[in-house]
């Protein structure tokens, strides 16, 4: 096989570029090397000769009977020997004479050829990750470039930057990795690949891998909240009710759930049913905590949700966590609030509506009921609302509003003091326990008083 044919033959099926490219890279080196040496303004062109294996130049020439410019014209008698039909006026190409080409003008054309096929590769991994954007990948890390893991992935370099990565985990070089296609960038140096191993997405994606009927479509993931490294919760729904979302995304013994654990190190994750009824669906989001009553606004589509006290750091979680968890999954604001604090507002607010005669706490309750959960609520609110009850009018709820403005300052001025009094009781621990070295007293400020209900 001729030399140059075989090369071209080698490079396509090493590089899975095609043919057609190579051989077009190669014709468009050789027209550049041949104008370097016959002069820019000749009109070269170059083909391969796949019978032969060589590119051949062409100079093209205008037939003319009597030539007046000997660089872009040839006598007609010439131009017969050629091609006998031509006529004057016509475009002949004269082959060129490639033998005297000399070292440089062969190293400029090898440039040229390994510039067309770098691009034809980029073009090619471009092709063929731009719609492979949304999957999950594996790779092998090869290097750290400031801050940013480079990822091998077989026929091209990834990227997971700093800020797609998990803090919790480390590779080195040479270890495995799965990781979601964030983007595909189409850049000058060639296609850019992103990684994360931070987003939602990934989460969402291995869970469809790990649950037939999340990739069958018989499970759908409604929501998803994630924390990279620390806590996710994902929302599930059937579109089958034979069918427990929660208990297939499970699996057996937990199966399928702790392969993505495992997969994601060790991440906690959360799987609740998705409702279509808001309070029931808050309510599933903050498990694993107990929710004893949801106070609705719709409007300001905010939740007051009441839980008892022994689960009201768990309703919270470690730094906010589960509930802030919550509140992205559902798109509601959720504010967690305990029994006993709901006995303190509604014996304020029963001390407020006390100055209508006859109100007391049955109208506290319903005043909690429609929403309002403090006397600045109360105090702010239009009288209208209150007006709504039986046995009150304007004047009545003017008077209530007033009431409320003034038990907000008392109970202000109450909590500012039982903070201080708290602060000095702290200092007074920590003085009479100097051998407490390296301990943690933790003090928490008590609850300032209810008042008292006027008879």
């Amino acid at each position: 096989m001729i030399p140059l044919k075989r090369e071209i033959d080698q490079i396509a099926k090493d590089k899975g570029i095609d043919r057609k490219v190579i051989v077009g890279a190669v014709e468009e080196a050789m027209r550049q090397a041949a104008r370097k040496k016959f002069g820019a303004e000749k009109e070269i062109e170059a083909r391969f000769n796949d019978e032969t294996g060589e590119v051949e130049l062409f100079e093209f020439r205008t037939v003319v009977e009597q030539i007046v410019d000997p660089e872009t014209q040839v006598v007609v008698a010439k131009a017969r020997e050629l091609d006998p039909e031509v006529e004057v006026g016509d475009e002949i190409g004269v082959k060129l004479d490639t033998e005297g080409f000399g070292r440089i003008l062969a190293q400029t054309a090898k440039q040229v050829i390994i510039q067309r096929v770098r691009e034809a590769e980029r073009e090619n991994v471009f092709e063929e990750y731009k719609d492979r954007k949304g999957e999950v990948v594996n790779g092998i890390v090869r290097r750290f470039e400031k801050g940013a893991l480079i990822v091998d992935l077989g026929r091209s370099e990834a990227v997971l930057p700093a800020k797609e990565q998990v803090q919790r985990e480390s590779y080195r070089p040479g270890d495995r990795i799965r990781a979601y296609v964030a983007d595909v960038n189409k850049e000058a140096k060639g296609p850019q690949i992103i990684l994360s191993r931070a987003s939602i997405e990934l989460l969402n994606k291995l869970f469809e891998s790990e649950v037939p009927e999340i990739y069958e479509g018989i499970v759908t993931i409604e929501s998803a909240a994630r924390e990279p490294g620390v806590r996710s919760k994902i929302a599930v729904a059937s579109r089958d009710s034979d069918v427990d979302p929660v208990g297939a995304c499970v699996g057996m013994k937990g199966s399928r759930v702790q392969s993505v654990v495992q997969e994601l190190r060790g991440e906690r994750i959360d799987i609740v049913p998705w409702s279509p009824d808001p309070a029931r669906y808050v309510c599933s989001a903050l498990s694993p905590a107990q929710v004893s009553k949801v106070i609705i606004d719709e409007a300001a589509k905010s939740m007051d949700v009441i839980v008892p006290d022994d689960q009201l750091s768990l309703a919270i979680g470690r730094k906010g966590q589960n509930v802030r968890l919550a509140v992205q999954l559902t798109g509601w604001k959720i504010d967690i609030k305990s029994e006993s604090k709901m006995r303190e507002v509604a014996q304020w607010l029963a001390q407020a509506v006390s100055v209508v005669e006859g109100w007391g706490e049955p109208e506290a309750e319903i005043l909690l009921q429609q929403g309002i959960t403090s006397l600045d609520d109360l105090a702010q609110c239009g009288p209208e609302l209150l007006m709504q009850l039986p046995g009150i009018d304007e004047a009545g709820a003017r008077a209530v509003k007033v009431r409320a403005a003034e038990l907000a300052v008392e109970q202000r001025r109450r909590e500012a003091e039982a903070a201080a009094e708290a602060a000095r009781a702290a200092q007074e621990a920590l003085a009479a326990s100097p051998a407490a070295e390296g301990g943690v007293l933790a003090v928490g400020a008590p609850a300032p008083a209810a008042p008292e209900q006027k008879s």
